[in-house]
């Protein structure tokens, strides 16, 4: 490891190292795209190809050699260095038997505690345990109305008895990959605390004292302190996010003006904010040395100044919780400080370059984040332009071709990561800005100081004022471009183009690079050829949310379960899914019936996407059946065709729907079936015993499909052997949610499909599933197989 490092040191300590960190990146993106970590041998041959590489450049003159060299050792260094981390940090899991098991332990509350709906999430450390289980885990304390125990505060030590299970997301095509998300943070495993028995319950020391934990407390005593000083104020959170970096605090529904606007950025603590206050340190740092007589005989005044500003970042980054981009920007202000104190000068881009490999370093994870890439990348496109400068601009002008290089150059990777950009970006920074980053940030910094917390008034009354000019620039017509997820080929060809325009004058035909954009932004996804049917079951956990495209047409089969009063399946998974595919709108809403697992995300898909009808058997007092859309009973016997694929709806029929007050909500579910080129699939929604014997009366053959979603999850009051046999179905697909509290799906029904001769199919361990209809060919795919990493459980 000695070796490896003094390599690096070396390979840093020229004018070449720009080219050795680049590759250095790509070599550990590379291993975080792998779906299996490599062996033990294979690393030291990559240690081994990396050195030799190294040592290579030295025997020679040639520039290309050098080049090569350098490629080769930072990508196979890169690459050596992210898999040594991963196998240490997968290591530390949790092993199978111990999940779902009460487990006792002692541990430190190592985060910010954040509020829930039902109660609050907190990061943990385990010191000890009854059993083996990872040292960082995730837990959450729900609320007990009958017990009367405060709530645990961050750096408190807590014996508790917990229920843990194996780090487990979502997996849709184009989503986020919380997986992945938990490993970069560390976290092994995820559980709640049983406050069933308060004797397993108890607060040991009211704060341990270590430096990490310390920081924590602090944080969370301003957060409460801001939050009790505006109790009522919209945005303040907004104050806090910007003082602390929780961005947890701030309301979700503002986060959709911030993306519409393109200041998401400038909404919790960002590389400009650090900037900004280190700048200030400088300059106060410097005027009080100069006050004295003596000091800076000792310590020149620039190198004073330059220890004040990086002790104030430093300082920053911690209340931050030292998130991406505030790495990049300390490290960048701690090379530039450094150099000072060498006196020596420092090319912008090594400083980046050098901040780059720091951060690497330190968390080979961080090429997973979206900010990473739009952190770094924002500031090489600055740095681009601004290396270009033949003469000093007017700031007006200065301002204007930097906005124009961050908006040109981040186009392609905003349209891979989110599949939108705001139109209003340009108009909404140039406000923002300024009085963020000018403003209201050093207010709110400085009233996380208890007796200058009187500024806070004034701090929330510009963000009120910032916040008004958002609103209405977020809600105009022309304020997002949106399109599907580009391919790869496209965003790469469009991020070169936009660096060819954005190269200094001089450069011959600059303007072609704009022609690169052209592909990416007229992309269109293809869709299934007439007489063809495409069916995803989405991955939305414990409940039901399936898409259906044809052709020209696009259909919703329930919008699976909500998660809290804020977060659903329709605006977690739903809605970004639809968008990354380029649906725009829906021909059809079906909601199979009121249970919260299959409507709890309908209220976002509506608010989001535009929908033409919908079809239900919901009660008349439900709050879906007030929307004011075209609204339809889901009733048996009714049938379309689009695009030559048949849709029927087999139940419930007419005097069920007629007397639906009187029946269970199970019992009216709806159940479709479609088909196309001979093949055909059912959806049944939660239908139980009665419902399928029903069926089986009245339809018999006409039940027989190629596929079947599984009734009720694999619930023990469904999937009939009566009703198995009718279907007869090849291929069976669980909607389930991972190892959830009602069991589905039950042992003894999987294995009644099993025997039946069906291939078995679940969203918990397969991701969401893809049916393909045509040509008299059933074709399924997996998302986890298509999406591998070598994280997943």
């Amino acid at each position: 490891m000695r070796l490896f490092f003094v390599h690096i040191f070396v390979a840093c300590s020229n004018q070449v190292m720009r080219i050795f960190v680049i590759f250095f990146a790509l070599g550990v993106a590379s291993l975080q795209q792998q779906a299996d970590l490599p062996e033990t041998y294979c690393l030291w041959l990559g240690l081994a190809l990396g050195l030799l590489a190294m040592g290579w450049r030295r025997l020679t003159q040639s520039p290309r050699i050098i080049y090569l060299a350098l490629s080769l050792s930072g990508l196979a260094l890169g690459f050596v260095w992210a898999a040594a981390m991963a196998h240490t940090r997968m290591a530390d899991a949790l092993p199978l038997a111990n999940e779902g098991i009460e487990i006792s332990m002692t541990g430190v509350v190592a985060s910010l505690p954040q509020t829930m709906e039902r109660g609050l999430r907190f990061e943990f450390d385990v010191e000890a345990s009854t059993v083996p289980v990872p040292s960082h885990i995730s837990l959450t304390w729900n609320r007990n109305p009958h017990a009367e125990l405060a709530s645990p505060r961050a750096g408190e030590r807590w014996r508790c008895t917990v229920r843990l299970k194996r780090p487990h997301g979502n997996v849709n095509a184009n989503s986020m990959d919380f997986e992945a998300w938990l490993l970069e943070r560390d976290i092994r495993a995820t559980g709640s605390v049983r406050l069933s028995d308060p004797h397993t319950l108890e607060r040991l020391d009211e704060l341990v004292w270590r430096p990490g934990y310390l920081v924590e407390r602090v944080r969370q005593n301003i957060r409460d302190r801001f939050l009790a000083a505006l109790p009522d104020a919209p945005y303040g959170g907004i104050l806090v996010a910007l003082a602390i970096g929780d961005q947890q605090a701030i309301a979700p529904d503002l986060w959709q003006v911030f993306s519409r606007t393109g200041i998401t950025h400038l909404m919790s603590i960002s590389g400009s904010h650090i900037t900004m206050l280190a700048a200030l340190a400088y300059f106060l740092s410097a005027w009080l040395w100069r006050r004295s007589s003596v000091l800076p005989l000792y310590v020149p005044v620039q190198h004073a100044a330059a220890i004040g500003g990086l002790a104030a970042a430093f300082a920053y980054c911690l209340l931050a919780g030292f998130a991406v981009p505030a790495q990049r920007t300390l490290y960048m202000l701690a090379v530039v400080a450094l150099a000072n104190l060498a006196r020596r000068e420092m090319a912008p881009s090594r400083v980046l370059a050098l901040a780059l490999l720091v951060v690497l370093l330190y968390d080979p994870w961080a090429v997973l984040a979206a900010g990473f890439w739009l952190s770094f990348g924002a500031v090489a496109l600055l740095l681009l332009v601004g290396s270009g400068a033949r003469e000093r601009m007017h700031w007006f002008k200065e301002w204007g071709r930097a906005q124009w290089a961050v908006t040109l150059g981040m186009l392609p990777a905003l349209l891979a990561l989110f599949q939108q950009f705001s139109l209003v970006s340009p108009l909404a920074n140039a406000i923002a800005i300024p009085l963020v980053g000018i403003v209201i940030t050093p207010l709110a910094v400085a009233a996380t100081i208890p007796v200058l917390s009187m500024l806070l008034p004034l701090a929330n009354w510009l963000t009120e004022l910032l916040m008004w000019v958002m609103q209405f620039l977020a809600h105009l017509p022309i304020a997002t471009w949106q399109q599907a997820a580009p391919p790869m080929v496209l965003v790469i060809a469009a991020l070169l183009g936009g660096a060819w325009a954005l190269l200094p004058y001089g450069f011959p035909a600059r303007w072609l690079g704009i022609l690169a954009f052209i592909p990416l932004l007229s992309f269109s996804p293809q869709r299934p050829d007439t007489n063809a049917v495409s069916v995803t079951v989405l991955d939305v956990g414990q409940g039901l949310a399936v898409h259906v495209q044809t052709a020209t047409h696009d259909l919703l089969f329930d919008a699976g379960p909500a998660f809290s009063a804020d977060a659903d399946s329709g605006n977690r998974i739903i809605v970004p899914y639809l968008r990354s595919i380029g649906v725009r709108h829906l021909d059809m809403l079906i909601i199979s019936h009121a249970d919260r697992d299959h409507s709890g995300g309908a209220e976002s898909v509506l608010a989001m996407v535009p929908v033409a009808q919908i079809k239900s058997s919901l009660p008349f007092e439900h709050p879906l059946s007030a929307q004011p859309i075209k609204q339809t009973d889901c009733v048996a016997g009714e049938a379309w065709e689009w695009d030559g694929v048949r849709f029927e709806v087999l139940h419930p029929d007419e005097a069920l729907i007629a007397e639906r007050v009187n029946h269970v909500t199970n019992d009216l579910a709806c159940v479709l079936k479609i088909s196309a080129a001979g093949k055909h699939l059912l959806i049944t929604s939660d239908i139980e015993a009665v419902g399928e014997l029903a069926l089986v009366a009245r339809r018999d053959k006409s039940l027989v499909a190629d596929v079947l979603v599984v009734p009720h999850h694999g619930s023990r009051t469904s999937s009939t052997p009566e009703f198995i046999a009718a279907v007869g179905a090849r291929e069976a697909i669980f909607p389930v949610g991972y190892r959830n509290s009602f069991g589905h799906p039950r042992a003894d029904v999987v294995a009644r499909y099993f025997a039946s001769g069906a291939n078995l199919h679940r969203t918990d361990k397969d991701g969401a599933v893809q049916v393909s209809l045509s040509n008299d060919s059933v074709k399924l795919v997996h998302q986890r197989d298509i999406a591998r990493r070598y994280w997943h459980d």
